[in-house]
């Protein structure tokens, strides 16, 4: 059994490992995406999606695993650094802080399910997670974006 100091560790490679596997998953779809590379943005990636007009609209996503259920949550620290004390307050993703959060959930090594949940829906539920069995409909709806 691994100690809670490797379970940290591993927690945050995979939380890492899973925003690049979203990035790459959604740039060969839409093409123009980044990894937001600011620590103390309350999201992680863009996309850059062109309306209809050609007019370019941002989309801010915030990446989170979800084994059983999909988190709201930001603004606290993961991984083994868990002591770590900062100004930043732990707060529940709304259309201030992002457009959508994604919940990847790993179905095996190499398989993926996306979760995509707009955060307008977040704000009603005014909740600070939901398993992903209470959102099937929203798993790799990728016409949400």
């Amino acid at each position: 059994m691994e100690n809670s100091e490797e379970r940290g560790r591993q927690a945050s490679i995979d939380g890492f490992t899973h925003e690049h596997i979203v990035v790459g998953l959604l740039m060969k779809k839409y093409r123009n995406i980044s990894l937001v590379d600011l620590p103390l943005s309350p999201y992680d990636i863009i996309i850059a999606l062109k309306d209809k007009g050609e007019e370019e609209e941002i989309i801010r996503c915030q990446v989170k695993t979800a084994r059983t259920s999909i988190s709201f949550t930001g603004g606290t620290r993961g991984g083994v650094d868990r002591e770590y004390k900062s100004d930043v307050k732990t707060y529940i993703q709304s259309t201030k802080t992002s457009d959508i959060v994604i919940g990847i959930h790993p179905i095996d090594e190499n398989t993926y399910d996306l979760y995509f949940l707009p955060t307008i829906i977040i704000e009603q539920l005014d909740q600070k997670s939901i398993a992903i069995s209470k959102v099937e409909r929203l798993k790799n709806n990728y016409e949400i974006l």
